[in-house]
């Protein structure tokens, strides 16, 4: 029997883990513990670089699926995937950000 497959799991599971992201980072980034915060700055120059990495990845295993040099079907498929549901994750993250900024700066004070 196939067990279920919670799809935020499989997501999560999908995308490689950003540098400085998630609950080690919010753990070693207390006051207390000494070491200095990765600034917001490095962790969205990460991710980007990240994305474009997924990007050339995609466009190699395409090309070597259209020249024959060994790369399977499914390879390329599992490639191009990646590299769009990361485009499309950082583009969420940007939408979110905008959206953001806009709300500050509506804000009257």
């Amino acid at each position: 029997m196939i067990p279920a497959m919670n799809p935020m799991t499989a997501a999560a599971q999908a995308f490689p883990v950003f540098p400085g992201a998630g609950a080690e980072t919010a753990a070693s980034s207390t006051v207390g513990s000494g070491a200095s915060p990765t600034p917001f700055s490095d962790l969205l120059t990460d991710a980007v670089g990240q994305v474009n990495q997924l990007e050339n990845q995609a466009h190699a295993a395409v090309t070597g699926l259209m020249t024959g040099s060994g790369v399977d079907v499914h390879q390329a498929m599992i490639a191009t995937q990646k590299a769009s549901m990361a485009f499309e994750l950082a583009l969420a993250v940007r939408n979110k950000a905008v959206q953001a900024y806009q709300s500050v700066i509506g804000m009257q004070f």
